[in-house]
């Protein structure tokens, strides 16, 4: 690591190992600020920092969610040409299209931005509910060409839906995940007369990998085994129906961090393709569903939070696979589909918070504690032994007198618990321990001997976030998902501490302790001394959480009551200067309480009338009541979070 005084900002970008996980999107500043680059070009950047001051400057205090529809408009354009690439190289007959499942991400305004660049770019959408269905036909609305694909468990109002829809004139096309949905789909059609255009989901033997492998192979709840598929052609045939089968889907999972797993799905589904057709299906369409990965570590590893595959090499294994197996069948390419989610929106969103306060152990034991507990007519023996294993620290080996200052602690605070030592001499023996930890982890840095590496989890600073790990990092509580974190200014300064990251719930779960490493997470984040104004008061110091823009706001929750956060869409004008398109506030006091069957406005009028009773006994004086009043009123209308 670099020296305090030779510490550049090109020294931060290796530290945070921005150019892996930031995939050309993000990098950091000669001024030490984290810059975004939407088009994945450097010299069209947006300052993140300064974005995050002139949102304060308007009163849209951190946590805040940034999103940036450039960079989600450049992910849609990578995928499109690595398809594109591939299939001119491969020399494939059939055409691409991606669909995005809004599941990723439901907010009105991320589903409208891809809806409008997908319209270019051939995209679609897939749906996997009613709700999500409706969400879908408004999206399409004047789209009548832009693919609408039907997943999720199905019953006949959301079959009647799809087909009346498909009759206006959508391109709408239901996926059957159970045999029964046949049916449905053949009784709806009869009913509104028409042909219907449908699709069968395919429950592969292979199975995927990480997380969610047991969402697919034969274990898995979606789709169709083999022997129903072929139940379902016959069912279709007995009904005049098979002049609608149309797609053939799969589910393989999501994150898939390892190409092998793909390349066999792939295969499998292909091989199931060439079947139905030699049988008579006409299916025109491949969709090998989502499972597409983010390499959110930067490791470029097959590891939960990464991929040991690059877009590119996806698109062409998938090309190359389906060609290879419906070249030597004799059978014509179908299109290609995919439901491609988290890759397209991950990147797009970051999680912008404020530090509000950090707690750090002693690097040296508080001086006047020391000499009040050692002043005392008998100090306690395990005192004795910690202040003289602290003493000659410098002298001899120091991990002999750090493990006598260890074991002094461990007889001192028995001896407390028994009453015989007080609360002075617990309280020093501590403080000489941390002290000791201290002097070992900078003696040794990175070089720690066996048995002391829990030695910089055990001296860690606590920093904490204006933020809810439950409402907005839920994927790193539920399954430990690791996102890129680090600050967004101060980047020409060395970070001197070690901390791990907590929110302001009341959960003991609500923090993050595991972030991206070299080679393996690591469990400590390196940050700067919080620093003081003229006044005494904490300068803000911000930090982020990258690629946080799949799954995390929809699957976020209440958790002590806090509620969604502000969220931003921020674009790069032709004159080089950022601009905020559009602003969605985040949620009320008044708001989330209502979400729980609270009424405020009678809550309101129920605390006004104990602020009376309580004038009338003078308990509280008429400047204090006025005061109460105005404090209830702009809570119930302020920020769930602090401000």
């Amino acid at each position: 690591m670099a020296s305090t005084d030779t510490w550049t900002p090109a020294d931060a970008a290796r530290l945070y190992r921005v150019a892996e996980w930031g995939n050309g999107y993000f990098g950091v500043t000669e001024k030490g600020t984290v810059a975004v680059y939407p088009s994945a070009d450097p010299a069209h950047r947006i300052d993140l920092h300064t974005v995050a001051e002139g949102l304060a400057a308007r009163e849209l205090t951190p946590p805040v969610i940034v999103r940036f529809p450039g960079v989600l408009k450049h992910r849609m354009g990578s995928i499109r040409r690595a398809f594109d690439t591939a299939i001119e190289e491969h020399g494939y007959d059939g055409r691409y299209q991606c669909l995005y499942p809004i599941k990723v991400n439901q907010e009105r305004h991320v589903c409208e931005a891809i809806a409008e660049y997908g319209d270019e770019l051939g995209f679609g959408i897939e749906v996997g509910s009613k709700p999500e269905l409706l969400a879908g036909l408004s999206l399409t609305r004047g789209r009548n060409g832009m693919p609408l694909v039907c997943n999720g468990f199905k019953d006949a109002e959301y079959v009647k839906i799809a087909t009346l829809a498909a009759k206006m004139g959508r391109n709408v096309l239901p996926v059957v995940e159970q045999a029964h949905e046949l049916r449905l789909i053949h009784a709806s059609a009869k009913a509104h007369q028409i042909v219907p255009q449908f699709g069968i989901r395919a429950k592969l033997a292979a199975s995927g990998v990480g997380r969610w492998a047991g969402s697919s192979g034969y274990r898995g709840k979606f789709g169709l085994t083999v022997g129903e598929i072929l139940h379902a052609v016959k069912y279709l045939e007995d009904v005049d129906m098979l002049s609608g089968l149309r797609m053939l889907h799969c589910h393989m999972g999501s994150q898939i961090y390892d190409i092998r797993a793909v390349k066999t799905m792939v295969s499998e589904l292909a091989h199931l393709y060439v079947e139905l057709v030699r049988i008579g299906a006409p299916v025109t369409v491949l969709d090998i569903g989502g499972g597409l990965g983010v390499d959110y570590d930067g490791t470029q590893s097959a590891s939960g939070s990464s991929v040991n595959y690059t877009l590119e090499q996806y698109a062409s294994d998938v090309v190359h696979r389906v060609k290879a197996i419906c070249d030597e069948a004799g059978v014509r390419h179908p299109e290609l589909m995919t439901e491609s989610g988290r890759a397209l929106v991950a990147h797009s969103s970051v999680l912008v918070c404020e530090v509000i306060g950090s707690r750090a152990f002693p690097s040296s034991p508080d001086a006047r504690l020391l000499e009040a507990a050692l002043s005392k007519p008998e100090p306690p023996q395990p005192l004795l032994d910690a202040h003289d294993a602290y003493q000659r620290r410098g002298e001899g080996d120091l991990l002999e007198a750090y493990a006598d200052v260890e074991h002094a602690l461990a007889e001192a605070t028995a001896l407390f618990s028994l009453g015989y030592i007080d609360l002075q001499a617990r309280a020093a023996c501590e403080e000489i321990f941390w002290a000791m930890g201290w002097d070992v982890l900078q003696a040794y840095k990175d070089e720690l001997p066996e048995g002391l590496d829990g030695l910089p989890d055990q001296l860690a600073d606590l920093y904490f976030l204006n933020l809810s790990i439950f409402q907005s990092l839920l994927d790193s509580w539920g399954i430990e998902q690791l996102f890129p974190v680090m600050p967004i200014h101060r980047l020409t300064e060395e970070p001197t501490r070690q901390g791990v990251l907590a929110d302001i719930t009341c959960d003991s779960d609500g923090r993050v302790d595991r972030f991206p490493g070299e080679w393996a997470p690591k469990t400590t984040l390196e940050l700067h001394e919080p620093e003081q104004g003229p006044d005494g008061a904490q300068l803000p110091y911000y930090l982020a959480f990258f690629l946080t823009g799949a799954y995390q706001e929809t699957l976020g929750d209440l958790h002590n009551l806090l509620g969604d956060t502000h969220a931003v869409h921020v674009t790069l004008g032709a004159d080089g200067k950022w601009r905020i398109d559009t602003v969605i506030e985040g949620d009320t006091v008044s708001e989330v309480l209502s979400f729980v069957q609270f009424d405020p406005e009678a809550m309101r009028a129920a605390l006004r009338q104990d602020i009376e009773v309580a004038l009338e006994e003078e308990r509280l004086t008429l400047q204090e009541g006025a005061s109460l009043r105005r404090f209830l009123d702009e809570s119930l209308q302020g920020y769930t979070y602090l401000e």
